[in-house]
C-alpha cells in the first residue's frame, strides 16, 4: 500500500532533490548512516513533552465529546420544552439539566457542526505550521478551544443554531491544535522513536474519549450537565497555560533539555532539511501513490471511527434501555481498550522496525488492514446481536479499539515519505479524513430521522 522502506528523511544543502516529485520519495539508507549515540528514553524530555501533548489532546477530545453524551439528557423527546403540571422537584431538575426540543436531525446537524470548523482549518494551518511557532499555534487553539467550552451552556440556552456557530468556532480552534502538532516531531523525534511519541502523544484522544464517558453521566446526575463543559473548559485553560511554560519548538533552544539528549536528537535529525526554503511539490503530490493511499485510508478510518463516537452513547439507550449513568460507563469502555492499543501499536512498529523483524512497508501495510477491516466488521456483528450487556459490551469493545492499529500506518504515515513537507501533507489527508466524518455524521442523523419517523 506504501512504498516506504524505512523511517527516513529529506537530504540538505546540495543533495536537495532536482524534481519535486523525488521530494515526496523516501530516499535515505539508513543501513549507510552512522547511528548516533542513544539515550535513555524513560524520563527523557521529548517523553515527557509527549506526555504533555496526550493531556492536552485529553482536554481537546473531551471538549470535543462531551456533547454526545450531554445531548441524550439536553433533549426531551417526549414534550414541550415546560410542562405548566410539573412538581417543584422536577422544576429544579429542569433548571439543573436544562431540558431542549430537538429532533434527531437537527442533533446530526449539532454533532456535524464542530467538523465544519475543524474542515476549514486542515490545509491552511498544516501549511502554517511548517512556517510559524507551533508553540503559540497549540497554545492558543487550546485556550480558544477551552474559552468556548465554557460558553457552551449559554450557547444551548440561546438556541440552536448559537450552539452550532459555538461548535463550528470551536472546531476551528480544535482543529488548528489537532493538525499543527504533528509539526512538532518533525524536530522532536528521532526516526526510529517516532512511532511510540506520536502514538503515546495521539492516543491522548482515546483517553480524553475514556474520561469524558466515563465521567459525563456522574457529573450530569449530580451536578447537571452544563457542569460537564466548565470542568473540561477549565482543564484545558490550565493545560495552555501550562504549555506555554514547558514547550519549545526547537530542542536547541530548550532550556531544560539535557545536552546528551539534545546532541542525540539534533544528530539523528542532522540530515532533515527545513521546506521554508522549498516550494510545495503539488503536482508531484498529485501523482503519489502513497499520497491517494493515506488519503483514502484516511477518509476510511474517519468515516467508521466518527460513527462509533457518536452514536454509541445513542446506541447503548436505544439497544440496553440504562440510564445515564451507566451509559457512561459502558460508552467509556471500548475507548479505555483502544488507548492501550494505541500505545502499544507505537512501541510494537518501532520494536519491529529497529530489530530489523519487518520491513516499515509490511508493518504498515499489516496495521492499516487491521485498522479499518477490523472496526467495519465488529461493527456489522453488532446488527445481529440480542440485547445483551455483555455481548453488546465485547463487541462494542473490538469495534472501537482495534480502529487504533491505524495509529501505525495512515494517521503518521506522511512523516515517512516527506517530513520536510509533513504539515501540508497532514491538513490535505485530514481534510479528506474530515469529509469522511461529515458525511458519516449528518447521514446518520438523516438516518435515524428517517426511522423515528417509520416508527
Amino acid at each position: 500500500m506504501f512504498g516506504i522502506p524505512c523511517r527516513a528523511s529529506l537530504p540538505s544543502g546540495d543533495q536537495t532533490l532536482q524534481s519535486k516529485e523525488e521530494k515526496l520519495e523516501p530516499i535515505m539508507q539508513m543501513d549507510n548512516q552512522i547511528t548516533p549515540k542513544k539515550v535513555r528514553s524513560f524520563c527523557s524530555f521529548r517523553y515527557g513533552l509527549s506526555l504533555l501533548l496526550h493531556l492536552c489532546n485529553v482536554a481537546l477530545m473531551a471538549q470535543n465529546m462531551c456533547l454526545n453524551l450531554t445531548m441524550v439528557i439536553m433533549v426531551n423527546s417526549t414534550g414541550p420544552h415546560s410542562l405548566p403540571n410539573t412538581s417543584t422537584e422536577e422544576h429544579l431538575e429542569n433548571i439543573k439539566n436544562p431540558v431542549y426540543n430537538w429532533s434527531p436531525k437537527i442533533q446530526g446537524i449539532i454533532f456535524s457542526s464542530i467538523f465544519y470548523g475543524v474542515l476549514i482549518t486542515q490545509i491552511p494551518v498544516g501549511y502554517l505550521s511548517e512556517k510559524y511557532s507551533i508553540k503559540k499555534m497549540i497554545g492558543f487553539s487550546l485556550f480558544l478551544s477551552s474559552l468556548l467550552s465554557l460558553l457552551m451552556p449559554m450557547a444551548a440556552e440561546g438556541g440552536a443554531a448559537f450552539l452550532l456557530a459555538c461548535r463550528v468556532a470551536q472546531g476551528v480552534a480544535q482543529g488548528s491544535a489537532l493538525i499543527s502538532q504533528h509539526m512538532i516531531w518533525v524536530k522532536w523525534a528521532p526516526p526510529l522513536e517516532r512511532g511510540r511519541l506520536t502514538t503515546l502523544s495521539l492516543s491522548g484522544n482515546l483517553l480524553g474519549s475514556f474520561i469524558v464517558l466515563l465521567v459525563t453521566g456522574f457529573i450530569c446526575q449530580s451536578l447537571g450537565w452544563p457542569m460537564v463543559f466548565y470542568i473540561f473548559g477549565a482543564c484545558g485553560c490550565a493545560l495552555s497555560l501550562l504549555w506555554f511554560v514547558l514547550f519549545y519548538d526547537d530542542p536547541k533552544d530548550h532550556p531544560c533539555i539535557s545536552i546528551s539528549e539534545k546532541e542525540y536528537i539534533l544528530s539523528c535529525l542532522n540530515q532533515q532539511v527545513s521546506s521554508s526554503t522549498q516550494s510545495l511539490p503539488i503536482k508531484a503530490m498529485i501523482k503519489s501513490l502513497p499520497f491517494w493511499a493515506i488519503a483514502f485510508g484516511s477518509f476510511a478510518f474517519h468515516w467508521t471511527n466518527t460513527i462509533m463516537v457518536l452514536y454509541t452513547p445513542t446506541f447503548i439507550k436505544a439497544k440496553l434501555h440504562v440510564n445515564i449513568k451507566e451509559n457512561g460507563l459502558l460508552s467509556a469502555l471500548p475507548y479505555l481498550f483502544a488507548w492501550s492499543f494505541g500505545i502499544l501499536v507505537g512501541h510494537l512498529t518501532d520494536f519491529f522496525l529497529s530489530r530489523n523483524i519487518l520491513r516499515l512497508i509490511t508493518i504498515q501495510k499489516l496495521f492499516n488492514t487491521l485498522g479499518l477491516l477490523l472496526p467495519a466488521f465488529f461493527s456489522l456483528c453488532l446488527l445481529y446481536l440480542s440485547s445483551s450487556i455483555y455481548s453488546m459490551t465485547i463487541f462494542l469493545i473490538l469495534a472501537s479499539s482495534t480502529g487504533s492499529f491505524c495509529m501505525g500506518g495512515v494517521l503518521i504515515n506522511g512523516l515517512d515519505i516527506a517530513p520536510s513537507f509533513y504539515g501540508f501533507l497532514k491538513g490535505v489527508t485530514a481534510i479528506i479524513g474530515m469529509i469522511g466524518r461529515l458525511i458519516s455524521s449528518t447521514l446518520c442523523g438523516v438516518i435515524l430521522n428517517q426511522y423515528k419517523t417509520e416508527h
